[in-house]
């Protein structure tokens, strides 16, 4: 039975009707801020309630009904969002405001990612268009031998396969297909959300993201650049060996062993992550690690839902309460057989209390092993700040929340697999492996900080209007190539869209966060490794079942947004500085070791 409320301000419009003398007399009441504020956080609660429940069943049953219903939703709440930001801009700046109501009028601009112009129309175009882009690459095929494949199949293929000529067709036909359809729909989306966030007081939406960091934007630029110029010596020296690996592997036709690396080689269908190519690079007799997590799970019968109980074991050994039964009852572990679905991973609280779920299609092999850990950072995480005000139930900033998950995965180290009962004890590979250990975590968490970086840099470049659509793969070449130090396997017209055949630029998701992430997850772990007393080489540390470590980061996820992210960072690390040196400390004789292979080598490109 539905009822109906008259409010005290409908009330009072309809008396001010019925008396227009009286209503001169007695006009309406602008709320105080913090009165603003309260309806506002409110509002925003019940509409990403119903924009995630929406936004869920697209992800995981794609149809034109469920792309409908998850546009209209998403439309709602910006609308919503661009809404209360613009009110809240009348409100910045007035004296004697609390530091709540300050800083959640502040959240409210910078927490919109795809911000609406106002005018009618434009929230639901803007909702559409992003609907539509992310259908694209859920439905999206690449070919392999001539025949379809799925984005989970290529993904795994490309780890695997060791063809550079079907290599080369998978890449290229996946970005053809996914990429280059939406290519006039991007173009469309960047200019309804620049008129966004103009009418918001941003020069334009990459101004916008750079400003949700606690300092300007222009600041914000100039910290990333600093870190990554700290870090970029390693990645060079990784990159110098990795070229001279595949050149022995493939030769001079497929890699020449100088320039850039042709992506398609690295075992990753963006080369954001080289890991699956370890097989190629590995030291020459002290490169078998002893042990290969995927192995392990499937000689112990491990299946995804067994995978995922081991990631949960993880978090409750350190103290965290399990996942609610709700979470094993609604999460997508594995890919239906009966409709599309997106398959890319990610985590969800649906309800912002307790209605967490995981989305993938899990296959049992080790990156799933890691990334089902990753996820359930995200999960632990929005827990943890539930007990916030919804303006404040978001990590200390989007690099946060990315880096938890990781700095748990930091911790499937040997000795953890020996815990958790995957590895037998006589198997842990001695000191003499450590290279081999050092150089396969390499491959993945170094070889991504310039990817990491380059997303956004690009994007920024859109936004601002530095690029324009007709340079959009031109633009994108030569960053990867300044970047990452790589080049496609073959020529890219001008009209294709590469872009676009990475999930994060059709769901408008910004990247930056995770190049943070690299750098915060060994700052973490590093903490926790001396919060553990860890007394060994730091790629050794697992801090599984440490409580007190545990207990000292769930105080730091439960500050959520309510604090700027050096107060969050300085609360786990006792440091208010984000820096690489940490990860530097833990590569540190990898470094050394790459600096003498590659002597006499001509490194650079």
């Amino acid at each position: 039975m539905k009822t109906h409320t008259i409010s005290l301000l409908a009330l009072a419009g309809a008396m001010a009707a019925a008396n227009p003398a009286h209503a001169q007399q007695a006009p309406a009441q602008q709320p105080t801020a913090a009165q603003f504020v309260e309806q506002a956080e409110a509002a925003y609660n019940g509409k990403t309630i119903e924009a995630s429940q929406a936004d869920w069943v697209y992800n995981t049953y794609i149809t034109v009904d469920s792309e409908a219903v998850t546009s209209r939703a998403a439309a709602e709440l910006n609308k919503l969002n661009v809404q209360n930001a613009t009110k809240a801009a009348t409100y910045a700046g007035q004296p004697g405001l609390s530091y709540d109501v300050n800083r959640k009028l502040n959240r409210m601009r910078t927490l919109i990612v795809q911000p609406a112009p106002t005018r009618p129309g434009a929230a639901e175009e803007l909702a559409s268009l992003g609907a539509r882009l992310q259908g694209i690459y859920g439905r999206g095929k690449g070919m392999l031998n001539g025949e379809p494949i799925n984005g989970s199949d290529i993904e795994a293929a490309m780890g695997e396969n060791r063809n550079p000529a079907e290599l080369a067709e998978m890449w290229t036909s996946w970005h053809d297909n996914v990429g280059k359809p939406m290519k006039a729909d991007y173009a469309k989306m960047v200019e309804l959300q620049n008129a966004g966030a103009k009418e918001l007081g941003y020069a334009d939406a990459g101004a916008l993201w750079r400003s949700n960091y606690d300092m300007k934007p222009e600041e914000f630029a100039a910290l990333t650049e600093r870190l990554w110029q700290e870090v970029k010596p390693l990645y060079d020296q990784l990159h110098c060996y990795t070229r001279t690996k595949l050149n022995e592997k493939y030769g001079d036709a497929v890699q020449k062993p100088t320039g850039p690396i042709r992506a398609d080689l690295l075992g990753n269908m963006w080369a954001q992550e080289w890991g699956n190519i370890y097989d190629i690079v590995a030291p020459p007799g002290t490169g078998d690690l002893g042990y290969d997590i995927g192995e392990l799970l499937v000689a112990k019968d491990y299946d995804p839902v067994k995978m995922v109980k081991a990631g949960e074991n993880f978090y409750s050994s350190l103290g965290f309460k399990p996942l609610p039964q709700t979470f094993w009852e609604r999460s997508q572990i594995t890919k239906p057989a009966d409709r599309e679905v997106v398959c890319h991973a990610s985590a969800w609280n649906i309800d912002n209390v307790d209605d967490l779920r995981i989305k993938m299609c899990t296959k049992v092999n080790s990156d799933d092993f890691v990334t089902i850990h990753h996820e359930l950072g995200h999960n632990y995480y929005q827990r943890a700040y539930n007990i916030q005000p919804a303006y404040y139930q978001d990590g200390a900033n989007d690099g946060f929340h990315e880096a938890i998950g990781d700095t748990m995965a930091l911790s499937i180290t040997p000795q953890y697999l020996v815990q958790i009962g995957l590895l037998d004890k006589s198997k842990v590979p001695g000191a003499d492996k450590d290279m081999g250990l050092l150089l396969r975590q390499a491959m993945d968490k170094v070889a991504f900080l310039p990817f990491g970086l380059m997303i956004d840099r690009w994007r920024w470049n859109v936004f601002s209007g530095e690029v324009q659509p007709a340079d959009y793969q031109r633009a994108w070449d030569e960053m990867r190539l300044k970047y990452q130090g790589i080049v496609p396997p073959t020529e890219r017209p001008a009209d294709a869209f590469d872009p676009g055949a990475k999930y994060h630029i059709p769901a408008v998701t910004p990247y930056t966060r995770y190049f943070l992430a690299r750098l915060l997850q060994f700052q973490f772990y590093e903490a926790a490794c001396k919060q553990a007393g860890w007394k060994g080489p730091l790629h050794r540390c697992s801090f599984y079942g440490d409580k007190k470590v545990g207990e000292k980061m769930n105080a730091m996820l439960e500050m959520g947004a309510s604090k700027p992210w050096p107060d969050a960072l300085q609360a786990f690390t006792g440091s208010r500085e984000m820096s690489g040196k940490p990860m530097l400390r833990y590569f540190a004789p990898l470094q050394t070791w790459l600096e003498k292979q590659n002597q006499g080598k001509t490194c650079g490109w």
